[in-house]
């Protein structure tokens, strides 16, 4: 080898030395998430303290906290084949092959060839070469490119496609606690709207007897027929009440198939006559636990340590572009290829510095810089809206708790009341005038009842959800998880290996099947039956 060509290759080796010990140089500011004074305890005061110690904390499976089989079954279903879901842990699938996409710029990129090709020309054409007619031209080669990271501009976009990733995977469980949530909420409205439907058809019958009764005083003479009307108004106006809250109750029973993979149309779920469930006992910890319990709050910390890495790739973009390229092959006019002398190479660096480019480059800094500022606004619009959550849902289930009690002393009353003045009627002391008015107040008692008793259940599994359903951040993958496969991995890339908690199915192909029928679990309420309204004047 001659001296000059040693001094060449010399010096390319000590290029790429130099180029792998400066790739150390990041230009991203260092990156602290933001540190929040918070207060010690929670204002809103729920009802329902921890029972002990080692209870502190919601379990991932927070629902069967209400003790409903058929609703645990239905939250299994909907975590395995909600469409949603399975869409957004897709969408974290796809952030994961980004970051193996934008961590190939930091490898050098190979790559070969060949070609051959025979050409003939016309013997006829006009001054045509004086040699052979035909020639043949076979090639052979190979090229390698690799750009060294000097500023860390291709690390720091990695680091940014790991941080993507994160995101993502806190978006799927967040979007899981929401539809969780969700179904539980629809769930307890159904059980809701059959405690109603149970409490109108009880009314009704007592109505239809007490239209029985104001037709036989009338008989005797003993009543107007004003009394007759009344009951007739009183019973007809509550059976077109009652077919109100069916369609209501057929409406959310929809929303449930839905949500559980299943068309409405062959989706039903048996009615009861009570909710029957668990009042969850909930225990909200502290305030300073919440920034890592929520999911969507660690997915806008991880959209904000995305833009702070924006700033170090806009910062390199000030400094020097470097490229390095090798190739080499053989060419030969004919099949003798495996000769030296038909060989061919090239290497070579090209260089690049911005000189003026009419602020473009700073135009694009200052926007990373902003884009930053926003995200940090937006996380601590984030971290107020959890409180807000959290301490609107401790005032909820607290005043809806202690309402529910009044209204049940308040149906007793209500139900005696009733019966008294329906046994006054018939004895002829009291007037029909008067039962008509304690029917209306018991029956819009005992729904209010209800009704309060569903949002009070709702209200746990929305403090649930603003607690974050159990969830913790170190259920995120880390940064090295988010890789999807390795540089040389060639097989198992249609379904990379589940990581942080996203192990949904990834065979969508498996729930195209939406006539599937409402599970077989028995219900919370199942054999429960609404106490008979007693009626004195039976008796």
């Amino acid at each position: 080898m001659s001296t000059h060509r040693f001094k060449k290759l010399a010096l390319a080796c000590g290029t790429v030395l130099t180029a792998f010990g400066l790739s150390a140089c990041d230009l991203a500011p260092t990156y602290r998430p933001p540190t929040f004074v918070v207060p010690a305890s929670w204002h809103g005061q729920g009802p329902f303290a921890t029972a002990t110690p080692a209870d502190t904390t919601l379990p991932t499976d927070w629902w069967k906290l209400l003790n409903d089989p058929l609703l645990n079954e239905m939250e299994a279903t909907l975590t395995k084949a909600n469409p949603d879901l399975q869409a957004a842990a897709e969408r974290f699938i796809q952030a994961r092959a980004l970051v193996v996409q934008a961590r190939s710029e930091l490898l050098p990129h190979l790559a070969m060839g060949a070609g051959a090709f025979d050409n003939k020309q016309s013997s006829d054409r006009l001054f045509r070469y004086k040699g052979n007619i035909t020639e043949t031209d076979e090639e052979y080669h190979g090229l390698a490119s690799w750009e060294p990271d000097f500023w860390s501009a291709i690390r720091n976009h990695v680091r940014a496609q790991k941080q993507f990733a994160q995101e993502k995977a806190a978006d799927f469980a967040m979007s899981r606690l929401s539809l969780q949530a969700e179904l539980a909420s629809d769930y307890v409205q159904l059980r809701g709207y059959d405690a109603q439907i149970a409490i109108y058809n009880q009314s009704i019958g007592y109505y239809q007897k007490a239209l029985q009764i104001t037709q036989n005083q009338l008989e005797h003479q003993a009543a107007p027929r004003l009394d007759v009307a009344r009951a007739q108004a009183q019973l007809y106006s509550t059976q077109a009440a009652e077919l109100d809250v069916q369609a209501a109750r057929e409406v959310t029973e929809h929303a449930i198939a839905i949500l559980t993979n299943a068309s409405p149309s062959s989706f039903h779920i048996a009615p009861t006559q009570v909710m029957g469930f668990n009042q969850p006992s909930v225990p909200a910890g502290v305030p300073s636990e919440l920034l890592q319990r929520r999911p969507d709050v660690a997915s806008a910390e991880r959209e904000m340590a995305q833009a702070n890495r924006e700033i170090g790739i806009a910062r390199a973009a000030f400094y020097p572009h470097v490229s390095l390229q090798a190739g080499g092959g053989f060419a030969q006019n004919g099949f003798d290829l495996a000769n030296l002398a038909n060989s061919l190479w090239s290497y070579g660096a090209s260089f690049e510095l911005p000189i003026f480019e009419g602020g473009l480059r700073r135009a694009e800094l200052q926007h990373a810089w902003s884009a930053y500022r926003e995200t940090r606004d937006t996380y601590r619009s984030k971290v107020l809206d959890s409180f807000q959550e959290v301490e609107d849902g401790l005032s909820r289930t607290n005043r809806l708790d202690q309402e529910n009690h009044a209204l049940k002393k308040a149906v007793d009353a209500t139900l005696a009341t009733q019966n008294m003045t329906m046994t006054l009627y018939q004895g002829g002391v009291g007037t029909y005038l008067e039962a008509i008015f304690a029917q209306v107040q018991t029956l819009d008692t005992r729904i209010h009842q209800i009704e309060v008793a569903t949002r009070l259940y709702q209200a746990d599994i929305g403090l649930i959800r603003a607690l974050g359903g159990g969830w913790n951040v170190k259920l995120l993958p880390t940064m090295d998880q988010t890789l999807s496969i390795t540089p040389l991995q060639y097989d198992d890339l249609h379904h990379p290996q589940p990581v942080g908690g996203v192990d949904i199915s990834q065979h969508p192909e498996a729930f195209e099947n939406l006539s599937s029928a409402a599970p077989s679990a028995p219900a919370a309420a199942t054999g429960k039956t609404l106490r008979p309204i007693y009626d004195q004047a039976e008796h």
